[in-house]
């Protein structure tokens, strides 16, 4: 900072910038609440149909949310130049303060060329002490100089850093105050340096840098700092040494190290998100470095000549967090065309790729990251956008399938494809209904025909993948129900996809009985089929004019049709005790526990809005809510039934699919179930339906659909009990 331009500073500019900056953050603040409440709430209410239930709707969203992230960067910017105005306004009355004072010990400062300044004694003979006098003045206007030299350019690298994180519309970046921001890049840079060397880290070093990525982790400038600061080829070199000098880690030490793999993927993860030059430069090397060998040591004999792949350093590190969708394009494109190299069967010799030399255990835990397409679906598993990119390629879902069978990839596969078909990342509670695309509903559709197959198709349903397959059945009620009810049921099944009728009725029959035979895939069918029955039931009950016919024939056709898919789950059950391969029932019930956990917190994040969509009159709300099965009062007391019968052991009163292999069990259960959620949506709206007549028809109608689902499954499956 200039002497003479602190001294003489005139901040009245700066104070209009700073006005004219809150009238901005107070104008965004209305823009987006009216864009979250208004814009998006309707949007998320609405009845979408074609085009519109993906491409508009998603338009919408990333509209409000610009509004968001303008309005979070607005007020960074204004908090930045508020504090840096107050403090060098006060560091000018300081150097001002302290002039006064030289003046009084006959002390004079003048600035020289270059922006310095000068002290000298300004009479003669000169007072006693005055050069300690003249050497005590200078110190203190330096240190003032100091101090608003380091608010101006820290104020400078923050704003400037801020502007650069997106090259289109906003970051998002949101700052209480000028030091916050300044402190997240020095920090940034401070963890860079240690990482320079990161094999001789210490104990008290690892703890360092373990809390302050913790604390930074979703910190967009402090990431893109500390991922460029250090650059591409050294974080792959770094985490290739990290991981091998604390190889064999063991107690508290290994939860330290996990933690600190999962704090570093989620920072990286953050950086990627960033738009300015430097990090793009780094998502290019990142990309060139994909096939360069890193060895920890290597002047070491003891060690492998073969390192790990740039491929399998950086899968490693993408485990945690949201990394950038196009950076995920990129990566993917160059990772599938490796892993679908090898001549043969689809996935046959995938593991034999990555499995051979002797590497470095990259990941602490139970991977040992040798794989690196584990850790890039877990990345897409977070990241739909990405990864339904990434499965747009029927070639691409049928690789990825059969290389479950010779690789330990199948729980991070199924969730990858979970986020590609529904939308939600993993570990995300949805709070609104979410429109399936026609690309996410044709990704669906083959998957089913994978599962399909009449020749291995069953083999895909692991252990690992089960769970994925059955939350993705349940995600997909609406479209098939319309699939198995047939051509007519349409104004009945309510949905806003943007493909409600593309997929295959015989793969969608096989793909329910496979999913069925794994506990956890049975369980995400059942409460799908539960929460969508509910909230269809309601939706009809709640609004006659839905439907243009009878009030009762829209319920009747949604009982039928819960009858036929808890028949087709009931059989594939009991055909797995015919094959003396039952789980038993209190795997039955876990599975059910843990899937109800799930649900119950889906519908405590969304019930409100629910039960808002399917107030009685409002068309339009209900279709878009029944939809996706969502999410009001009477689809919560249908979970709420199961949950609670699962505590009901040993009861005369048998619980809700408490028993694993008798079919009784399961058409009793959904016919109960299904009869219930109609009787609390007829006394929720007051509707004119005769309870018992209601009942009764329900009855007959999953009693109907249960024997349609055993000649449905004749039809397109072969059975032991045929």
């Amino acid at each position: 900072m200039d002497f003479d331009a602190l001294r003489l500073g005139n901040f009245a500019s700066f104070s209009t910038a700073i006005s004219d900056w809150s009238s901005v953050v107070k104008s965004l603040a209305t823009m987006k609440e009216d864009a979250r409440d208004d814009l998006k709430g309707k949007a998320d209410k609405a009845s979408w149909a074609g085009v519109n239930a993906t491409v508009s709707r998603e338009f919408i969203t990333k509209t409000a949310g610009e509004f968001s992230d303008a309005f979070a960067q607005a007020t960074s910017i204004r908090n930045i130049l508020r504090d840096t105005h107050d403090e060098l306004v006060k560091y000018r009355n300081q150097l001002n303060a302290a002039l006064d004072r030289g003046w009084e010990k006959k002390l004079s400062v003048v600035g020289v060329q270059g922006g310095g300044f000068k002290v000298y004694v300004n009479v003669h003979p000169e007072p006693a002490n005055s050069e300690q006098a003249v050497e005590t003045l200078r110190n203190e206007i330096q240190d003032i100089l100091d101090l608003a030299t380091t608010s101006d350019s820290t104020a400078a690298r923050a704003l400037r850093a801020i502007a650069e994180q997106a090259d289109y519309g906003f970051s998002g970046v949101e700052y209480n105050d000028r030091d916050s921001a300044a402190e997240a890049l020095q920090k940034a840079d401070a963890m860079a340096k240690l990482a320079m060397d990161g094999k001789n880290m210490s104990a008290k070093e690892i703890a360092e840098f373990n809390r302050t990525l913790a604390k930074y982790k979703n910190d967009e400038l402090f990431a893109a700092q500390f991922a460029t600061k250090l650059g591409a080829r050294p974080t792959l070199q770094f985490w290739a040494d990290f991981a091998d000098a604390h190889a064999g880690a063991r107690g508290e030490e290994l939860k330290e190290l996990q933690e600190l793999q999962k704090n570093l993927s989620m920072t990286l993860a953050t950086a990627t998100l960033s738009d300015t030059d430097t990090m793009q430069g780094w998502k290019k090397d990142i990309l060139n470095e994909s096939n360069t060998s890193f060895r920890s040591s290597p002047t070491d004999p003891m060690k492998s000549p073969v390192g790990a792949l740039g491929y399998q350093v950086m899968s490693s590190l993408m485990g945690h967090g949201k990394y950038d969708a196009e950076f995920l394009d990129d990566y993917g494109k160059k990772l599938l065309k490796v892993d679908m190299a090898p001549a043969g069967s689809p996935g046959m010799h995938t593991n034999d790729l990555w499995k051979s030399g002797q590497i470095t255990d990259l990941v602490f835990g139970k991977d040992d990251g040798r794989d690196p397409l584990v850790g890039y679906m877990k990345a897409l598993s977070h990241n739909p956008e990405a990864a339904t990119n990434a499965f747009d390629d029927k070639k691409v879902v049928e690789h990825m399938l059969e290389s479950i069978k010779y690789t330990d990839r199948d729980s991070a596969v199924g969730a990858a494809l979970e986020a590609a078909v529904t939308g939600v990342g993993d570990g995300e509670i949805p709070t609104a209904p979410e429109p399936h695309s026609r690309t996410q509903v044709e990704i669906m559709r083959n998957v089913m025909h994978a599962v399909a197959q009449p020749d291995g198709g069953a083999d895909l349903v692991t252990e690992g993948i089960g769970d994925s397959f059955g939350n993705m059945a349940g995600a997909y009620m609406p479209e098939i129900s319309r699939k198995l009810a047939g051509d007519g049921a349409e104004s009945i099944f309510l949905t806003d996809s943007a493909a409600p009728d593309a997929l295959d009725r015989t793969d969608t029959t096989r793909f329910l009985y496979e999913v069925s035979t794994d506990p956890l895939g049975r369980a995400g069918i059942i409460f799908g089929q539960t929460v969508y029955t509910a909230s269809a039931l309601e939706a009809h009950i709640s609004n006659p004019s839905l439907y243009d016919g009878p009030q009762a024939e829209a319920v009747r056709t949604i009982s039928e049709s819960a009858g036929v898919i808890q028949g087709i789950v009931g059989h594939a059950n009991a055909d797995e005790g015919i094959k003396q391969e039952i789980a038993s029932e209190k795997e039955q019930n876990e599975a059910l526990k843990t899937k109800g956990d799930t649900m119950k917190a889906i519908l405590g994040a969304g019930v409100a809005a629910g039960t808002a969509a399917l107030f009685p009159g409002a068309a339009a709300a209900v279709a878009g809510a029944a939809a996706s099965g969502y999410f009001s009062g009477v689809a919560g007391m249908a979970v709420d039934r199961l949950l609670d019968g699962q505590q009901a052991e040993g009861a005369t009163d048998r619980a809700l699919y408490q028993t694993g292999g008798e079919l009784n069990d399961y058409q009793a259960s959904v016919r109960a179930q299904t009869q219930q959620s109609a009787l609390d949506a007829i006394e929720e709206y007051g509707a004119d339906l005769p309870v018992e007549s209601t009942r009764n028809q329900i009855r007959d109608a999953v009693n109907d659909g249960w024997v349609d689902s055993d000649t449905i499954l004749e039809d397109a499956h072969g059975r032991p009990a045929a």
